[in-house]
């Protein structure tokens, strides 16, 4: 499970019916006075859709609707139904019950108020970190044989599975035999094909090996025939690549060969021999040590988790569906609390894929080489860069450094293969790969919108403002508020998930960003040089150019 959908996950769901009296309502934090946040907006639960419990008296209040409809309070008279649904809901001490997993870690969770899976993610994370430092001490390559790296880090990551999901496992057991069996049996020219049926690793395995084995080398890109697989990996070895520990619970996606490098000890001195150490001014080949690197990303890791104990809890995203928020503020104000509801919701992600980070490097793997000032890199495995991220002049620059791994990944199996058509096509797969649920594609359709009015405003216009210091410094700043507004516009689907609260915040909008991005594509004229070159350059290619 990507650490993404996880970190989505951690929304709050709707408790399980109880036979309690409604009481008064409960004002939600961070929602406007006298406001009443629509309850189970981001509700993933199919538990969820059980009908309320009938409360003493409350039988013809009953038959106007109880219950929720795919997790999302619809308007009106459904809206009033939810809301008196939710007044007869459990305490949210039952949310910890809500899990296939271990529930060793529940008189925890009820302390500090947590759902139980939650709790069992962290506990593997952190568990993960304190092994990633065993594992790269006590099972160095120059200690243990590679065969034995293997089999502790499968063993490892098959536990964290187990103890997080239980017996839902052995769906993910059952996938990864049978993605095997598929790639040691089938004809190499077609490996790539079924293999597209389960996600990242197992993708970006198969089009490796597909690129080492089915395809001429003279038509692979520079970057596909250094990753390209010419050997099938065994089966300690194909196990250990998807359910190594250190990335079986969150992530991130990295490449085979990088994989079995690191577990071969070959890891560092190839990314140092990649930047020629000599010339970075070292007598002998370093042993970089990730100790700095895990350090810094554990207190990221910590600021966020603060962040999110109360930054997210004060601005839920319910908020965007509250009466106030979509008939009685104004436009202005709802711009400003859709980009803080939006803020809000990040540092969960900050937190898992930052600590996921710090439990490879800790582990020895993700040394990335070395930057311009001599110092070592950790960062090859890194899934975003915040600062980048928070400062963000373009729509293209902010999804470059979100989820980096990911669109790496989709830019490897998709951009850089379909033959048309490759942006709407990539955000498809995008949709496709997070879930079923609405939200995601209104997202990534709303964003393949945004990003092609986006190339077209910046190839027509930006040009004007290069001419002094002072027009760039504006021209900056004002990038910088659109792309953030844009962005918070874009993925608010995602975080909400279903139609009705998407369809509500989009009107109460008046469906701003999307009649502004139809207008620039249709009126602005496409310069060429928008359109960069996609397909990545191959020997074949360079050399028809030479004759040309």
């Amino acid at each position: 499970m990507s650490a993404e959908r996880r970190a989505a996950g951690s929304g709050a769901r709707p408790a399980r019916p109880s036979h309690r009296a409604p009481g008064p309502p409960r004002q939600r934090r961070g929602c406007a006075p006298g406001v009443r946040a629509a309850p189970g907006l981001v509700a993933r639960s199919p538990r969820a859709r059980r009908p309320c419990a009938r409360a003493p008296g409350a039988a013809a209040r009953e038959r106007s609707g109880c219950g929720t409809r795919s997790g999302v309070a619809r308007a009106g008279a459904g809206a009033a139904a939810s809301r008196r649904c939710r007044m007869a809901a459990e305490p949210p001490s039952s949310l910890s019950y809500r899990t296939t997993g271990s529930t060793c870690l529940h008189p925890l969770s009820e302390l500090l108020g947590i759902p139980l899976d939650q709790v069992n993610f962290v506990a593997c994370q952190l568990f993960a970190l304190f092994a990633a430092f065993w594992f790269r001490i006590y099972l160095s390559p120059g200690k243990t044989s590679p065969d034995v790296r293997h089999a502790f880090a499968t063993i490892f990551g098959i536990y964290f599975v187990i103890f997080c999901f239980g017996w839902y496992s052995v769906h993910l057991f059952v996938l990864v035999l049978m993605c095997y069996g598929i790639m040691v049996t089938a004809s190499v020219s077609s490996i790539h094909r079924p293999l597209m049926i389960v996600t990242q690793k197992i993708t970006t395995l198969a089009f490796q090996v597909h690129d080492g084995l089915g395809r001429r080398a003279e038509d692979l890109s520079a970057e596909q025939h250094r990753l390209a697989v010419k050997v099938k990996p065994s089966f300690l070895q194909y196990l250990s690549y998807l359910l190594n520990f250190m990335s079986v619970i969150a992530g991130p996606c990295n490449n085979f060969k990088d994989y079995i490098a690191f577990i071969e000890g070959r890891h560092t001195h190839m990314k140092l021999l990649e930047v020629n150490w000599k010339q970075r001014g070292f007598q002998s080949l370093p042993e970089p040590s990730p100790t700095g690197a895990v350090i810094r990303k554990l207190y990221m890791t910590l600021v966020s988790l603060l962040l999110f104990l109360t930054l997210t809890k004060t601005f839920p995203v319910t908020c965007l569906v509250d009466d106030w928020f979509v008939h009685k503020a104004n436009f202005l104000t709802r711009l400003c609390y859709l980009y803080i509801v939006m803020q809000a919701s990040k540092p969960k992600y900050y937190f898992a894929w930052t600590l996921a980070d710090a439990v490879n490097n800790a582990a020895g793997f993700g040394f990335s080489g070395v930057d311009k000032n001599g110092n070592f890199c950790w960062d090859l495995l890194s899934n975003l860069n915040i600062w980048k991220i928070e400062t963000a002049t373009s729509f293209k620059m902010y999804l470059e450094n979100w989820n980096i791994q990911t669109a790496t990944w989709l830019k490897r199996v998709c951009y850089e293969r379909v033959p048309w058509y490759p942006t709407v096509l990539t955000f498809v797969l995008s949709a496709l790969w997070h879930g079923v649920y609405p939200g995601y594609y209104f997202t990534f359709l709303t964003g393949t919108l945004v990003t092609v009015a986006a190339r077209t405003m910046r190839s027509n216009y930006r040009h004007y403002f290069l001419s002094s210091k002072a027009l760039k410094v504006a021209y900056d700043v004002v990038t910088w508020a659109v792309t953030q507004l844009a962005v918070s516009y874009t993925v608010a689907p995602f975080v909400m998930l279903a139609v009705e609260p998407t369809i509500s915040l989009y009107k109460s909008m008046y469906f701003y960003l999307h009649i502004i991005s139809l207008l620039i594509i249709l009126f602005l004229p496409v310069k060429p040089h928008a359109h960069i070159q996609r397909q990545p350059q191959t020997l074949n290619s360079i050399n028809k150019k030479k004759k040309d």
